[in-house]
């Protein structure tokens, strides 16, 4: 189950969502289509990844910023910059560019260093927009709860696109990254569930004070948690049944 659109156009052009897709598809394809020997790769995750035991020990500052930028494999990559298309560019538009940029920045670094507080001394790296991206997921749920994002679900061989309200999906997404994070060992390695955790809260806070500006519960009053603009509306998706042959 992942979302692959929202309902929810933005009202200018989303440069820095732009950017930063960009950015991340450009350093992917430096990382493993010019370092074409696997030492070189290697060194190059070593120099920008985030290492907790090198934080741990007053060294390795750069990899808490440089570690949103790197990814481990194509779907890590594809996943990750997904979701920034379908949240970034509505917090881009409530926000403005550069203070959406630092707002991205911001929740990455909180991202790094929740992953970092339970195991400072871990020896394995992590790479990934996600925390950063969990940001902008955690900022979107407090403008817009209500605001419908379509799914895609499988499960077997049930496809559908459905549409889901933003608290549903985002509000579920957090739990399994904290229920998952409690059964995981955040020394190991895998997948980094306090970084998600940690990037999220950061979003969600640091987007208290637009909601406040915009008048708080007022403005979701005035919405009902809906965004403050017309809707887009996409034809109805069905994926079509493929029926057996006799």
């Amino acid at each position: 189950m992942f979302p692959i659109r929202d309902h929810n156009p933005s009202e200018r052009t989303p440069y820095v969502t732009y950017l930063l897709i960009a950015l991340n598809i450009v350093v992917f394809g430096y990382q493993y289509g010019m370092l074409l020997d696997i030492p070189s790769s290697n060194q190059f995750m070593i120099d920008y990844a985030f290492w907790p035991i090198l934080l741990d020990n007053g060294e390795g500052f750069t990899g808490l910023f440089t570690h949103m930028f790197l990814h481990a494999g194509f779907l890590h990559l594809a996943g990750n910059m997904l979701f920034l298309w379908v949240f970034g560019d509505n917090m881009e538009d409530e926000l403005g560019h550069l203070p959406f940029l630092a707002f991205y920045i911001a929740s990455g670094l909180a991202a790094a260093y929740l992953q970092y507080l339970p195991a400072p001394e871990s020896v394995v790296p992590m790479v990934g927009a996600s925390g950063a991206i969990a940001g902008v997921m955690g900022g979107y749920l407090l403008l817009f709860p209500r605001a419908r994002v379509d799914v895609f679900i499988f499960f077997i061989v049930f496809f559908r696109i459905l549409p889901i309200p933003s608290y549903v999906v985002l509000g579920l997404w957090m739990a399994l990254q904290v229920f998952n994070g409690l059964g995981s060992d955040p020394s190991g390695g895998g997948t980094a569930y306090w970084a998600h955790v940690g990037g999220f809260v950061a979003g969600f806070v640091l987007t208290v004070p637009l909601w406040i500006k915009r008048g708080g519960q007022r403005f979701w009053a005035q919405t009902d948690g809906r965004p403050p603009h017309p809707e887009t509306h996409y034809p109805r998706s069905n994926v079509p049944v493929v029926r057996r042959r006799r």
